[in-house]
């Protein structure tokens, strides 16, 4: 019997069948991009805007070492 998997109520869905592995990887480039953009955002910026901007980065950073890191323990690298 197959589930039945209903109609997305948002725009945007994550495949419900995709593999751990594939699922944390993107996390991770996603984190990446944002650590990025904040990056460049915040040397744009001056005084508390630039202080916001970076606590998002620091935040950002955080999330891809954790997503990192389960990564690692799903799928261990073969570099020692």
């Amino acid at each position: 019997m197959r589930k039945s998997i209903s109609p997305p109520t948002t725009l945007f869905t994550v495949n419900p069948y995709q593999n751990t592995e594939a699922l944390l990887a993107s996390a991770s480039e996603a984190f990446a991009s944002l650590n990025a953009l904040a990056s460049n955002l915040a040397f744009e910026l001056e005084g508390s805007q630039r202080g916001v901007v970076l606590a998002i980065q620091q935040m950002s950073e955080l999330g891809q070492l954790l997503v990192d890191q389960a990564l690692e323990q799903v799928a261990p690298s073969s570099v020692p």
